[in-house]
C-alpha cells in the first residue's frame, strides 16, 4: 500500500509463502488479489451493495455478469449479509448500518477469495454487540482464510485468535498460542500488559 508513497520507508521483510513482498519482481496486482484489507472504520464506497463487493473481482479481470452475480452471492453470503440484504443490492451501501458497512467490507475483501485478510481494529468503531458478531463471523471465516488482525483490545485478541503477537514500540516481544500468552506470559512486559500495569 505505501508502493506509490513518497518518502515511504521500509525496513526488513515480508514472505508470503517464501517470497518477499517487498522485492523488486514482486507482482503487485497479483498481491493486492490474494491479500485483502478491512481498516478500523467501514470504508464503503458511494456506490451500491451490488458494486461495493464486485468492485474488486473487476478490478481483476472478471466481466461475465454471471460470474460476477456469483461471486457478490457467495461472498455476502459468508460474511451472513446475503438474505438481509439480497432484495436490496442496488441500494446504496451508505444506506447500511456501520456494523452491515464493516461486514460489507470484509465482503469485498474475500470477493477475490484472496488467502489472507488482515483487519486493522476493525471493531473499533462498533457497539460490543455487532463487535462480537463480527468476531463470531471472522471465527467462522478462518476456516477458509488466514486472518490477521491488529487489535489493543486484549480481551478481543484472546476471544479471537489462535495466536497472538504481543509488540511495543515496534518489537516483537512475544510470540505464540493466545491461551499460553494471556494466561502465562514468558516475557514480564508481556505479564505487564496483560495484568493491566503497562497501557
Amino acid at each position: 500500500m505505501n508502493d506509490r508513497v513518497r518518502g515511504a520507508r521500509v525496513e526488513g521483510s515480508v514472505l508470503i509463502d517464501g517470497k518477499d513482498i517487498y522485492s523488486e519482481d514482486c507482482d503487485v496486482i497479483e498481491l493486492r488479489r490474494r491479500v485483502g484489507m478491512v481498516f478500523q472504520r467501514p470504508v464503503v464506497f458511494p456506490l451500491s451493495v451490488f458494486d461495493n463487493v464486485a468492485v474488486a473481482p473487476r478490478v481483476h479481470g472478471l466481466s461475465s455478469r454471471t460470474e460476477l452475480e456469483q461471486a457478490v452471492e457467495r461472498a455476502l453470503s459468508e460474511v451472513m449479509l446475503w438474505e438481509d440484504l439480497k432484495d436490496r443490492l442496488r441500494h446504496p451501501a451508505l444506506d447500511l448500518s456501520i456494523g452491515q458497512q464493516q461486514q460489507l467490507c470484509i465482503a469485498r475483501a474475500i470477493a477475490t477469495r484472496p488467502d489472507i485478510v488482515l483487519l486493522d481494529e476493525p471493531c473499533s468503531a462498533l457497539d460490543p454487540y455487532t463487535t462480537l458478531k463480527i468476531e463470531d463471523l471472522l471465527r467462522s471465516l478462518s476456516r477458509e482464510y488466514t486472518i490477521i488482525i491488529v487489535t489493543h483490545n486484549m480481551q478481543q485478541a484472546a476471544r479471537a485468535s489462535d495466536e497472538t503477537i504481543f509488540m511495543l514500540d515496534g518489537e516483537v516481544v512475544e510470540h505464540g498460542p493466545s491461551r499460553a500468552l494471556f494466561m502465562n506470559p514468558r516475557d514480564p512486559r508481556t505479564n505487564d500488559y496483560v495484568t493491566g500495569r503497562l497501557g
